[in-house]
Formats: C-alpha cells, structure tokens, sequence
C-alpha cells in the first residue's frame, strides 16, 4: 500500500468497503463514485435551506406516515440536533424516536416508518445506511428502502449479479454530525459526516430521499446509482455536530 493510501481513506479498502455498504442502501455505483470523486467533481453540494417554518399537520393522506407519526414540514424546520436515544444498527449507532420522528416500525430488524419532517428523513437517512452494515438485512434493503422505478430495478438486478455484495464488515465509522443541504415535502438532502474509527478522516455521504408510499426512501438515478458523491472533509464546519457515542 501507498503512502497516499494511508493519508487518504477513501482509497483504502476499508472505505472502499463501507461505501459500496452505503451503496446498497443508496444503490451507488462505487467504482463511479470514486473515480468521479477522483476528477475533482464539485457539485455534490447544495445550500442548506435557512427559513425553517413550523410543523403543522397534514390534511393529504398521501402526507400521512404509514404508522401515523405526527408532523408535516413543507420546509427545513431543522437547525439544532434532535435529543433522541441511540440504538446499535448492524455496527453504527442509529437514532430512534419511536413515537416522534421514527423509526415507527421496527419488524425484524427492518426500521422503517418516519415522520414527514425534515427530522424523520434525518433519521431516516441514518438508519437506511446503519441496516447496510448488517449483511442480514443488506439483501432486501433495495426492495423495501429504494423509490419504485428504473432506478430500483437498476439496482435490483445489480444485486442478482453480485455487484452491490456487502463489504468488509470490520471497517468501522461512526456519525460525527449532519446538515440538511435542501428540503421540501416530496423530496431533501441529508449530508451526514460519519468519521472513520482507525484513523479519525470525516468522510461526507449525502443522500438524497424522496417522500414515498408515507414514508421516506431512497433516491437513485436510472441507473441504480446515488445521484451525489461521497468526499473527505477536513472538519464539521458547517455541519451540526451530532453522535450516538
């Protein structure tokens, strides 16, 4: 291995690993990924939303959770880190709030069941990619997790060849803190830090959800990959620092 293997964790195997974890839950493609982020590509960022609004109710019953949660946000009302307890997912440590903002259900492992708030997709967003690191619940993710369409039978059939397998379950991260780069009622993104046990990096993975079915789900392109890159960051500016540790 390289000096520049050691400095930089997203081209070690470790990373590699959790990424293509990341990729079932989000369905990206990680070689695309990487070696897009190797091009230096920078428009993976969107401005976080700024004027948060109150959560009222919903009169839609397309707006309504499956498990009935409380809230509707039609903007980001999200500025301070939710006070929530922490649960164990597979190797990350995930949020719950089972009566607030989710998860609602939890059946088997599976954790599913958010508020429709910029809230629930944050938790959302955390335990989508916490279930990716447990190689039981890895194979039904795309099923159950993925809005229906090209994107989803992209991803499924990348899974029937082997191509989205779990990785390396010894790497290690850990959420280090989050912003929510844009929000609305159909659609937002999560940017979540997670920062890499051995070796401390901050690694960003934003992850674009869409509201589906009362719930919220994972967003891929036509082709089955994340829509957005992952990237190294140098700290949590920016960010809202927020952990399960």
């Amino acid at each position: 291995m390289t000096n520049t293997e050691h400095r930089n964790p997203l081209s070690r195997p470790g990373f590699i690993a959790a990424a293509i974890i990341v990729g079932i839950i989000l369905l990206a493609a990680i070689i695309v990924l990487l070696t897009s982020l190797a091009r230096g590509s920078d428009d993976n960022t969107t401005q976080p939303t700024s004027n948060p609004t109150s959560t009222a109710p919903s009169g839609d019953a397309a707006d309504k959770s499956v498990c009935s949660l409380p809230g509707f946000d039609t903007e980001n009302t999200l500025t301070n880190a939710p006070d929530t307890k922490w649960e164990l997912v597979g190797t990350v440590a995930a949020p719950a709030d089972p009566k607030g903002a989710g998860p609602g259900i939890i059946d088997d492992g599976f954790r599913s069941c958010y508020a429709h708030t910029a809230e629930g997709a944050l938790f959302a967003s955390i335990n989508l990619m916490a279930m990716g690191t447990d190689n039981r619940l890895a194979p039904e993710l795309s099923k159950r997790f993925l809005v229906p369409g090209p994107g989803q039978n992209a991803a499924l059939e990348r899974e029937k060849s082997g191509e989205n397998a779990p990785g390396d379950q010894n790497f290690r991260a850990q959420l280090a803190g989050f912003k929510i780069n844009s929000y609305s009622s159909d659609e937002t993104i999560v940017d979540l830090v997670f920062q890499v046990s051995n070796s401390g990096a901050l690694v960003s993975i934003p992850n674009v959800l869409q509201w589906s079915g009362g719930d919220w789900k994972g967003v891929t392109d036509a082709e089955g990959n994340n829509p957005l890159q992952p990237a190294q960051v140098e700290n949590l500016g920016g960010y809202i620092p927020w952990s399960g540790a």
